[in-house]
């Protein structure tokens, strides 16, 4: 067990405590630190404006984008398990999107989705409907990225197709000979067989929204333009806060303001609702897994 010890000790429980200790340090990177109690748990939770507008962004985008890339995902799986011709091009296309690098993937999205020269509103105004501000509007830069998500859903597709193609054959039929329906087979056949898959997917998930970090910063940025350069800072949020989330607060903490303590308590909550949902879902694994009893 020696070299699982090593790994546990180096890359997690050793950054853990460093995490706890600076936590409760005044810490800029430069000067020793100097203990100062629970004066930076009192200045994240009360007086530093970022962050329950941050908190709020992070749960809204853990419900709603974890919610519908699974819907979505498990969607398009069962789709294409249904196609008779034609599945690996579909399967192809619907995979690529989920290639696409992070940064270039939103900044082709912030340039789709610009209010005033962007096709999608183009179209949106021609055919009579309203067109959204997008990634300008505070009310509309959540769903925007949301979409972006939803449309990198390969990973979840293959994952589900694979789980969907397990799924015995003989148990349709015998459903089917019960006269059950589309969604009793569903619900009575298909949802328990892929229980644990639908498990490890939302899990996943929502470890990988708590982290959501790259898109939201690119999309605020080019969204302001503020891209970058000598002399300019960017408070990242962009618009109103509306895109911050909680691991930009630990980077504008940490790197901009040379506050490390405070960054560590927002590492620290971060992790503690990270492990709160994991633990949530994997005590409802049970019910999720006898849904159709």
């Amino acid at each position: 067990m020696s070299p699982w010890l090593i790994g546990f000790t180096v890359f997690f429980a050793y950054p853990l405590l460093s995490t706890v200790y600076f936590s409760f340090m005044k810490y800029d990177g430069f000067r020793a630190p100097a203990f100062s109690g629970l004066d930076n748990w009192i200045y994240v939770f009360r007086d530093y404006p970022g962050f329950w507008p941050a908190m709020g962004n992070t749960l809204w985008l853990v419900v709603v984008m974890v919610t519908l890339r699974v819907v979505f995902g498990l969607g398009i799986g069962m789709l294409i398990t249904r196609i008779k011709l034609g599945t690996g091009i579909f399967r192809t296309l619907f995979y690529l999107p989920y290639l696409a690098p992070p940064v270039a993937a939103t900044l082709g999205f912030v340039f789709l989705l610009n209010p005033g020269t962007g096709p999608v509103n183009a179209f949106l105004e021609s055919a009579g409907l309203p067109s959204p501000g997008w990634f300008t509007d505070p009310t509309w830069s959540k769903p925007a990225l949301t979409l972006l998500a939803v449309w990198g859903i390969g990973d979840l597709m293959v994952i589900f197709m694979a789980a969907l193609l397990d799924v015995p054959q003989d148990q349709y039929e015998a459903a089917s000979l019960d006269g059950a329906s589309a969604w009793q087979r569903f619900r009575f056949v298909t949802l328990p067989n892929i229980s644990p898959i639908l498990l490890f997917a939302v899990v996943t998930g929502v470890i990988q929204t708590m982290q959501y970090y790259t898109q939201p910063l690119v999309a605020g940025k080019v969204a302001s333009g503020i891209i970058g350069g000598s002399g300019q800072t960017f408070e990242p949020g962009y618009p109103e806060k509306s895109t911050l989330t909680l691991p930009q607060l630990v980077y504008n903490l940490g790197f901009q303001r040379f506050d490390y303590g405070s960054a560590c308590v927002v590492a620290l909550v971060l992790f503690a609702l990270s492990m709160a949902f994991t633990a949530l879902l994997m005590r409802r694994r049970g019910g999720l897994i006898q849904a159709g009893d």
